[in-house]
């Protein structure tokens, strides 16, 4: 009998979000399930990790068909590294990171919990994904991924993914008889037009609230913004590996050296 797949999920919105649940719910069908995730949402913490502050580390049980979940009071990158080296007995097959609430395309991939902690597993060496919808309430239906997801799991299992590379997929908010299909693209050049809130507390104090304006700068019909705008599921392959190849010529032009 063929061993099942381990699978390890974790996310950045908390071990109780929806998103995580509904991935969940996905992979037990494919194999055997490890959790760990955030005790507490993580949106944005990018890659951080903690290194000023102690751990810790808790079984839970809030799926009685999973023997292994656990919730961290670190960041999603912070509950992988602990899942590798310390919770789990051998790497996973395959690690996915969502569903997030909201979504993860273009630019948003720097500042994505989502997407970080599936790129520490992919540091790790383990096959991985970050799934995201284009929703961000609490309450959002994550039913019409659940197809996708499960193909694109099992297609990553199956074939496995480039060394250095991990999928970032992200989903439509559309029924799943209306999504079209699903697009392998690039990440659309686009960026936030960032403003901050100045406002006074009843102390008198100032303070300052981040907002701001996502504007896709972009007219191309292969990136992830234009699929997601026409209906198509999008998978960008991203890489940890941030070496700008194409400058390495350049800069060695340059008379660094010369006395």
């Amino acid at each position: 009998m063929k061993k099942k797949p381990l699978i390890l999920v974790t996310n950045d919105d908390g071990i109780s979000a929806p998103g995580i649940r509904a991935l969940i719910a996905v992979m037990k069908q494919i194999g055997e399930v490890v959790v760990v995730a955030p005790d507490s949402p993580q949106s944005a913490t990018g890659h951080s990790i903690t290194i000023n502050n102690t751990l810790f580390i808790n079984k839970v049980t809030m799926d009685g068909d999973i023997e292994q979940e656990y919730s961290c009071s670190g960041t999603p990158v912070d509950s992988v590294k602990v899942a590798v080296h310390e919770i789990l007995k051998c790497k996973p097959d395959l690690c996915v990171s969502g569903i997030n609430h909201g979504s993860n395309s273009s630019i948003n991939v720097i500042y994505s919990g989502t997407m970080s902690a599936a790129v520490e597993a992919g540091m790790e060496g383990i096959p991985a994904i970050g799934f995201s919808l284009s929703d961000y309430d609490w309450n959002a239906d994550f039913e019409p991924t659940k197809t996708f997801i499960k193909k694109i799991a099992l297609e990553v299992l199956k074939n496995g993914l480039p060394e250095g590379v991990i999928l970032n997929v992200n989903f439509p908010k559309l029924k799943e008889s209306e999504i079209k299909g699903i697009k392998i693209c690039r990440q659309a050049k686009a960026v936030w037009e960032e403003r901050f809130d100045k406002r006074t507390n009843p102390q008198g104090k100032d303070y300052y609230w981040l907002t701001g304006e996502f504007i896709n700068k972009d007219n191309g019909e292969d990136t992830d913004e234009w699929a997601l705008a026409h209906g198509y599921v999008s998978i960008v392959p991203v890489q940890f590996d941030l070496t700008a190849y194409h400058a390495i010529q350049q800069l060695n032009n340059w008379k660094l050296n010369n006395t």
